[in-house]
């Protein structure tokens, strides 16, 4: 009856090795194995003094969002000066033509204070932006994950966590929008708006509010494939450093030792992260400082290797800040005593119709 699982799991097209029988049998014969992850055992689990609330409550939910404001708001304004030359060498390369050659001609021109323009509205919006991604990757990861049961949560995980934050991201992008805009106009037009102030109304009396909301299609182009890299390759490689690299299981790992992983985890992601959201970064650098211009006619002005002018930099930048973020984000679950759930087990059910328990 059960004959056609294995080879479906192995059909899924995110498919990766999780019938590790040798290290299953090793299990056995160190001792009882542990009881598998659920949503119901971490939720009883929270019931004890260790967790400050249930996995899964309206209190989780709303600390992890607050985690995700804490994280990229503080993360994105730190970097600011990165990617004001980032956005400057992609919508005039002939003038800013390197890293280094970016943040000299700015400095010449606007001095070291000029480095820090667009800090406001970066802030305000990744904060937006950081509370729906994460707070809604963990909302639509359980959700999703219930929908599909336990057996099939785990066989299509990593699917799992593309369609989860795919899900967040699309919200997410929705309230960056209107701020992006604005820093974009002010990081890249020269003389066009100093602070958010002069720059929101300039902007509304020219454009209304299609001013603010324009780069929304290609930023989901952008964001989307960007966050479900940086979720799906992230979670896959927590479970990769600890079953191959970590010496001892992450139940033995102190606190500290596991957020070490974390920022591994997330540099690693980070870096895949940059690649793939890069081209769709070059149509907004470019789409919100022009008037009247559209994704595609962007897209073909700019060809091949226009999309791809800055990439150096934003990967610096990209995995730089994928660390430090799941950094912060894990560190603020460990301070509010959140569940923190371990890379998922195969569940006893499944092992038992796949023959794989003795």
């Amino acid at each position: 009856m059960f004959s056609s699982i294995a080879p479906l799991a192995r059909l899924n097209p995110f498919y990766a090795p999780h019938f590790q029988l040798v290290q299953d049998g090793a299990r056995k014969r160190a001792g009882p194995a542990e009881a598998p992850t659920t949503r119901r055992s971490l939720a009883a689990a929270s019931a004890a003094e260790e967790y400050s609330c249930a996995y899964g409550s309206g209190r989780f939910f709303m600390l992890c969002g607050l985690g995700g404001i804490i994280s990229c708001g503080t993360t994105h304004t730190a970097l600011v000066p990165l990617d004001l030359v980032k956005c400057r060498m992609q919508v005039d390369p002939q003038k800013y033509k390197s890293i280094f050659n970016g943040f000299s001609v700015t400095i010449k021109e606007d001095g070291v204070r000029g480095l820090a323009k667009g800090w406001a509205p970066t802030f305000i919006g990744y904060s937006m932006q950081g509370l729906c991604k994460f707070g809604f990757y963990e909302v639509f990861k359980i959700l999703y994950g219930n929908m599909l049961g336990e057996e099939n949560a785990y066989l299509w995980r990593t699917s799992l966590y593309l369609a989860a934050s795919a899900s967040a991201e699309f919200f997410a992008d929705i309230a960056l929008a209107p701020m992006e805009a604005a820093k974009v106009r002010i990081q890249t037009q020269p003389g066009y708006a100093n602070t958010l102030r002069q720059a929101v109304p300039k902007m509304f009396g020219e454009e209304g509010i299609w001013a603010f909301y324009k780069g929304v299609a290609p930023l989901w182009m952008r964001q989307i494939p960007y966050t479900m890299m940086k979720f799906a390759c992230f979670e896959r490689t927590v479970e990769a450093l600890y079953k191959y690299v970590v010496p001892k299981p992450r139940s033995e790992c102190t606190k500290g030792e596991q957020l070490v992983v974390t920022f591994v985890a997330g540099y690693i992601a980070g870096v895949f992260c940059a690649i793939v959201s890069h081209p769709a970064d070059s149509v907004v650098s470019v789409l919100n400082k022009e008037k009247g211009s559209s994704a595609s006619q962007v897209l073909q002005r700019l060809g091949f290797k226009g999309v791809w002018k800055g990439l150096f930099a934003r990967i610096i930048m990209i995995g730089t800040l994928t660390a430090l973020q799941w950094f912060i984000y894990d560190s603020v679950k460990v301070y509010f005593r959140l569940p923190r759930p371990p890379p998922p087990e195969m569940p006893e059910s499944l092992k038992k119709k796949l023959g794989l328990t003795e």
